[in-house]
C-alpha cells in the first residue's frame, strides 16, 4: 500500500487547486494527466496480442512473444511467413518516441512492409546528409541501405545512442565482412540498450560452411535462437484442424517423355561416375544425380569447386558444363512443349558441341534421346505432329468436367474462381497460350518460332495451319509497358555479362542467354500476373480483361464487376509462385484478393503448399467451404524426385541446426550490452612492442601515455567493399571521407590504391591506372599498388579462371603492363593480397610507430585549388617530363626546375653547369648527351624506318610532299 500512498497525495493536492486557475494551464494539466494515463496503460506483449485488430496464428503468436521478450535469430521453414510477426513488431514500435532501422531488406519487402504501416511513422531515406541527420531525430521506422547507415554512423550524424532498435532481414546472409555487421558493430559500440531482431526463412543456408549458425549469431550480437519447422507441434496443431480438401492427379508421361527421362539420366549417372574417377581426391558427395536434377544443384557445385577451380583438368570442367546441360534438356522434356524441346535438342546434335563437349553425345543413350525428341513433333510419314503435353488433357478436364460438376454437386450458386499455379513465367506463359488458342495452333506457332522445319503437315494439323492465319493478332501483341519491362532484363543481363563472372559462375549461371531471350520474345517478366476469363466449354479469353501487368492495376481491378459480366462461367488466374516486385508473397496477395474456390498446382512447390495451408488456416472455414486443391503432377518421375529432395533437403537443415543449438555454448557477453565483448574493441597499449619498451625503461616503471586509435582514411565509395568493415574489426578507426587520390590514406607518406582482379584489368587496358598512379607518386612519398584477391577464389593468376569475361588478352598482357607500370613509377610498390582479411592485417602492420594522416589534406590533396598554405611552385607536366630525361630523378629535379629557367636555357647550358645543378656528374652527362649527341637508333629501330619506307613507296612518293604543300599553304593562310 505505501507505493500507493504519493498518488493519493497528489489526488488531494490537485481537489485542492483553486477554482479561478487560468483555462489555458488547465489545458496543459489535463494534457499532461492524459499522457500520465497513457503511459500507465502501456501494455505487455501479451496484452498486445489481445487486440482486437491482432490476427495471428498460435505459432505465429509465439513468435511474436519470443522476439519481444529476448532478441534473437528466428529460422522458420519456407511458406510459415514470419511477416505478419514482424508487421506486428514493427506496429508495436511505431512511435515518434522509437528509432527502429530496418536493414538488409529487398525492394520488394521494403515496400510490402511500408504498405502495412501507418505513413506518420515510416520515413522515406533523405538524398542530403543534413537532411538524413533531421529525419533521424524525428524517429519512427527507417528502411535504409546498409551503406548509408554505416557511413552515417562513422561520421555521427545518427544519434546512435537514441537508436530503440535494428531489424535484420534475411539474417543467414551476414557474413562477418558484410556492411550489416559492420552496422551492428557501430551500433553496439555506442548503444547497449537497444534491441537487435534478425529473421530468415533459409534453414538450408545455415548448413553451408563450419559452424556457419553460430558465427551468424555473434555477427548479429544475439544469444537466443528460435527455430520454427513445419514438424514443429505448435505449427502441426494450429494447421492440422483446417487442412484443404487435397487430391493428387498423377498424370502419366508419355512413352516417348519417359524413355528421354530414362537415357538423360543414364548419361548424367555416367558422367557422376567419370568425374568422380578422374578427381579421386576431390570430396565430390554433392555431385550425385539426385542433386544434378534439383534447382540449387548449381549453387551446390559451385560453393564445392569455386576455390579448387583451377586445379580441375579441362575433361572435369567440360562435365561439369555438361550435366547442366543435360539438367536444362530434362527440364525442358518435362515441364515444355514438344517443340520447344525439340529445338533445344537440336542446338546439341551440331558438330561444333560435338568437338567442345565432354563425349556424350556419342553415346547410344544420346543417340536415343535425339531420335525420340524428334518423333515427339514428326510422325511415321514425317509429317508434323507433335504431341501435346501430357498435363494439358488434364488440366482441361479439370476445368471442363471435374470443376464444374463439383459446383453442381456444392449446391454453390456463387461464380467460381480457379487459381492455377506454375513455377515460372514461362510456363505460366505457355497454359495461357494454350488455353486462349487452343494446343495444335500453339505448337504450330512454337514450330515456326524456334525455325523448326515443319515440311508437311499431317491432316489432323491441315485445319489447324488455316486457323493460325486467322489467329487473333491480340494474343501475339506486346503492350508498350511489356516492352520497356523487356528491354529493362536484357539490359540487365548484358550488364551481367559484363561484370565479367568468372568461368564457373557462367557455367552455372541459371539462365541462359537463349532463355532471356525467349523471356523477352514471350513477354514474361516475373512482374507480370495473367488474369483471364474463361467460358465453360469452348475456352476462349476475353482479350479486354486478359492481362494485368502491374500491382496497381490488379489492386484496382473490380473483380466483383468482371465475374459479374461472365455468369456461370470459372474465372481463372494464371500465377507464379513468387514474383519480381512482390516476392512469395504475391502469392498470398492475389488469394487474399481472389478468394479461390479452387486451385491448381499445375507445379510442385513446398512454399506455395505451405502457403496455401496458412491461408485456410487464417479463414476458419467450415470443411465444405474450404479451398479444394488439385496436384497436377508425374508420379515416379523427375518432378515427384525434386519435390522430396527439396523437402528432405529442409528438414535435414533443421535437424542440423536443432542439433548445433543443443551443443553450441553461447558467451554471456555475447549480445555486447556488457563490457565484457571483448570483441569490440582493441586495445594498443598491449602490443609486443609497447611492452618490450616498457621492460626497458626501468623495469616498466616510467608511465607511458596511452596510445591513440590509429586511423585510416578511406574513400566514400571503398565502403562497397569488405575492407572498411575488416580494417574497423581489426582496431583501427575508419574515416570516410570523399578523397580524389587513392582508396586508402594510411599514414601522410603512404596512399594505398586498391584494385581487384577484375577491375586491374580494366583500368590496365583502359589506361586509368596509369593516371591515377601518376597522381599518386605526384602527391604521395610511398604510393602502394594493392592487388586484392577474392577469399573465395584461388590465390594466383594463371589460367583462364581469373581472367574477366570480356577481355581477350592473356595472363601475359597484364603482367607485362604491370612491368611497364614499375618501370614508369619506381618508387610504386606492388602488394599481393590473398584476400580482403590479409589486407586489414596488412593495413595494420603497415601503421605501426607511424604518424597519422591528416584528413583536411588528405582531401584537399588531388584537387583543382591549392589548400591555404600550399602554392603550385611549378607545371606538373613539366615535372613529368622532366623525370622522364635520363640522369633526372627524385632528389634532383626540384633544383632543376627552380634554377634551369627553361627548356631553352637547359639546352645552352654546358656540362659543367648541368652538373653543378644535378648535384652529380654522372647524373649531368647523362642528360647533357640526351640533350646534344646524336644517338645512333637500335637495330629495332632501324627494322622499323626500313618498314615505313617501304610503305611509303607502296602509298606513292608524293604522299609526303603533300603533307609539306599542306603545311606550307597553312602558314601561308596564317600570315
Amino acid at each position: 500500500m505505501s507505493d500507493l500512498e504519493p498518488e493519493n497525495e497528489e489526488k488531494v493536492a490537485e481537489q485542492e487547486q483553486p477554482a479561478e486557475m487560468d483555462p489555458a494551464k488547465l489545458l496543459e494539466t489535463t494534457a499532461a494527466l492524459q499522457e500520465d494515463e497513457d503511459l500507465a496503460n502501456i501494455v505487455t506483449a501479451e496484452e498486445y496480442l489481445m487486440c482486437k485488430d491482432v490476427v495471428l496464428l498460435e505459432y505465429e503468436k509465439q513468435m511474436f512473444l519470443d522476439q519481444v521478450q529476448a532478441d534473437g535469430l528466428l529460422v522458420c521453414a519456407k511458406g510459415l511467413s514470419y511477416e505478419r510477426v514482424l508487421i506486428n513488431i514493427l506496429k508495436a514500435y511505431s512511435d515518434s518516441g522509437n528509432l527502429v532501422l530496418v536493414i538488409n531488406s529487398s525492394d520488394w519487402e521494403e515496400k510490402y512492409y511500408k504498405s502495412k504501416m501507418e505513413p506518420k511513422y515510416v520515413h522515406e531515406v533523405a538524398n542530403t546528409a543534413t537532411e538524413r541527420e533531421r529525419v533521424y531525430v524525428e524517429g519512427g521506422l527507417q528502411f535504409i541501405s546498409t551503406r548509408i547507415l554505416v557511413v552515417d554512423l562513422l561520421k555521427q550524424r545518427i544519434p546512435i545512442e537514441l537508436i530503440s532498435g535494428i531489424i535484420v532481414l534475411r539474417a543467414h546472409t551476414i557474413i562477418e565482412s558484410c556492411q550489416e555487421a559492420f552496422a551492428l558493430r557501430l551500433y553496439r559500440q555506442k548503444n547497449k540498450t537497444g534491441f537487435v531482431k534478425a529473421f530468415s526463412s533459409s534453414p538450408e543456408a545455415f548448413t553451408i560452411g563450419y559452424s556457419h549458425v553460430e558465427r551468424t549469431m555473434r555477427n548479429l550480437f544475439v544469444k537466443h535462437l528460435y527455430i520454427w519447422p513445419r514438424f514443429h507441434a505448435t505449427v502441426r496443431g494450429a494447421l492440422q484442424p483446417w487442412q484443404t480438401q487435397t487430391i493428387e492427379l498423377h498424370v502419366p508421361l508419355s512413352q516417348s517423355m519417359t524413355a528421354i527421362q530414362t537415357h538423360i539420366l543414364d548419361i548424367m549417372n555416367f558422367l557422376v561416375r567419370e568425374i568422380k574417377r578422374i578427381n579421386r581426391t576431390v570430396d565430390m558427395d554433392a555431385v550425385t544425380v539426385e542433386n544434378c536434377v534439383t534447382k540449387k544443384f548449381h549453387k551446390i557445385l559451385q560453393a564445392q569447386l569455386d576455390c579448387i577451380w583451377h586445379q580441375l583438368n579441362s575433361q572435369t570442367k567440360l562435365i561439369v558444363a555438361d550435366l547442366k546441360i543435360l539438367r536444362s534438356l530434362m527440364i525442358s522434356t518435362m515441364y515444355h512443349d514438344a517443340v520447344s524441346a525439340y529445338a533445344l535438342m537440336k542446338r546439341y546434335r551440331s558438330t561444333e558441341y560435338a568437338l567442345s563437349n565432354s563425349g556424350w553425345t556419342l553415346l547410344d543413350a544420346a543417340e536415343q534421346i535425339f531420335k525420340l525428341s524428334k518423333q515427339r513433333v514428326f510422325n511415321g510419314q514425317q509429317e508434323f505432329e507433335p504431341e501435346p503435353c501430357p498435363k494439358w488433357q488434364a488440366l482441361t478436364d479439370l476445368l471442363t468436367q471435374d470443376i464444374p460438376g463439383d459446383m453442381h454437386r456444392c449446391r454453390r450458386t456463387e461464380q467460381p474462381k480457379v487459381l492455377i499455379l506454375c513455377q515460372d513465367a514461362r510456363t505460366c506463359h505457355q497454359l495461357k497460350q494454350y488455353l486462349t488458342q487452343g494446343g495444335p495452333r500453339f505448337l504450330l506457332q512454337q514450330a515456326l518460332h524456334h525455325e523448326v522445319p515443319v515440311g508437311k503437315l499431317s491432316d489432323k494439323y491441315a485445319k489447324e495451319s488455316q486457323g493460325s492465319r486467322e489467329a487473333p493478332s491480340s494474343a501475339m501483341k506486346k503492350p508498350l509497358k511489356e516492352e520497356a519491362a523487356s528491354s529493362q532484363t536484357s539490359a540487365a543481363a548484358a550488364a551481367a555479362s559484363a561484370a565479367g563472372l568468372d568461368e564457373l559462375a557462367q557455367l552455372l549461371s541459371e539462365s541462359e542467354a537463349e532463355g532471356q531471350h525467349f523471356e523477352e520474345s514471350y513477354m514474361l517478366t516475373m512482374t507480370q500476373r495473367m488474369v483471364q476469363q474463361e467460358p465453360l466449354l469452348d475456352i476462349k479469353s476475353d482479350p479486354d480483361v486478359s492481362i494485368f501487368e502491374t500491382i496497381p492495376e490488379l489492386e484496382q481491378f473490380d473483380v466483383t464487376a468482371a465475374l459479374a459480366a461472365v455468369p456461370h462461367q470459372p474465372y481463372i488466374c494464371l500465377q507464379t509462385f513468387k514474383t519480381e516486385s512482390e516476392g512469395a508473397m504475391a502469392l498470398e496477395h492475389m488469394l487474399e484478393q481472389l478468394q479461390p474456390h479452387y486451385v491448381v498446382m499445375y507445379n510442385t512447390n513446398v512454399t506455395a503448399i505451405r502457403q496455401l495451408e496458412v491461408f485456410e488456416a487464417r479463414r476458419r472455414l467450415p470443411p465444405a467451404d474450404r479451398l479444394k486443391v488439385y496436384f497436377l503432377i508425374h508420379a515416379r518421375t523427375v518432378e515427384e524426385q525434386a519435390y522430396l529432395t527439396s523437402l528432405r533437403r529442409e528438414k535435414a537443415a533443421f535437424e542440423l541446426i536443432i542439433d548445433t543449438k543443443s551443443k553450441m555454448v553461447i558467451p554471456e557477453y555475447q549480445d555486447g550490452k556488457t563490457d565484457e565483448a571483448f570483441l569490440l574493441f582493441k586495445n594498443y597499449d598491449d602490443e609486443l612492442a609497447g611492452e618490450n619498451a616498457k621492460s626497458r625503461q626501468a623495469g616498466g616503471q616510467v608511465s607511458q601515455a596511452p596510445k591513440e586509435t590509429p586511423k585510416v582514411i578511406v574513400d566514400m565509395r571503398e565502403f562497397r567493399s569488405d575492407l572498411p568493415c575488416l580494417i574497423h574489426k581489426r582496431g583501427l578507426e575508419v574515416l570516410p571521407l570523399t578523397i580524389t587520390i587513392g582508396d586508402y590514406i594510411l599514414t601522410p607518406d603512404v596512399c594505398v590504391e586498391r584494385k581487384s582482379i577484375s577491375d586491374l584489368i580494366g583500368s590496365l587496358n583502359s589506361g586509368r591506372l596509369y593516371n591515377q598512379c601518376v597522381q599518386m607518386q605526384r602527391h604521395y612519398a610511398k604510393p602502394i599498388l594493392l592487388i586484392e584477391f577474392d577469399q573465395n577464389k584461388p590465390f594466383h593468376l594463371q589460367g583462364k579462371f581469373m581472367l574477366s569475361q570480356q577481355t581477350s588478352m592473356a595472363n601475359a598482357d597484364i603482367v607485362q603492363k604491370l612491368q611497364l607500370l614499375t618501370l614508369h613509377f619506381p618508387r610504386l610498390r606492388l602488394i599481393w593480397s590473398p584476400s580482403p582479411y590479409a589486407t586489414a592485417q596488412l593495413f595494420e602492420e603497415l601503421k605501426l610507430g607511424k604518424p597519422e594522416p591528416d584528413p583536411q589534406k588528405a582531401v584537399a590533396v588531388g584537387s583543382d585549388e591549392p589548400t591555404a598554405g600550399e602554392q603550385l611552385h611549378f607545371n606538373s607536366g613539366i615535372y613529368d617530363f622532366l623525370l622522364r630525361l635520363p640522369g633526372v630523378q627524385t632528389r634532383n629535379i626540384h633544383g632543376l626546375l627552380r634554377k634551369g629557367g627553361s627548356l631553352r636555357q637547359l639546352l645552352l647550358r654546358s656540362q659543367k653547369e648541368l652538373e653543378e645543378l644535378l648535384q652529380s656528374q654522372e647524373s649531368a652527362k647523362l642528360l647533357y648527351d640526351i640533350l646534344h649527341v646524336a644517338h645512333l637508333p637500335e637495330k629495332d629501330e632501324v627494322a622499323g624506318s626500313t618498314a615505313l619506307l617501304a610503305a611509303g613507296k607502296q602509298f606513292g612518293a608524293g604522299s609526303h610532299n603533300r603533307f609539306r604543300k599542306a603545311a606550307a599553304e597553312s602558314r601561308r593562310g596564317r600570315r
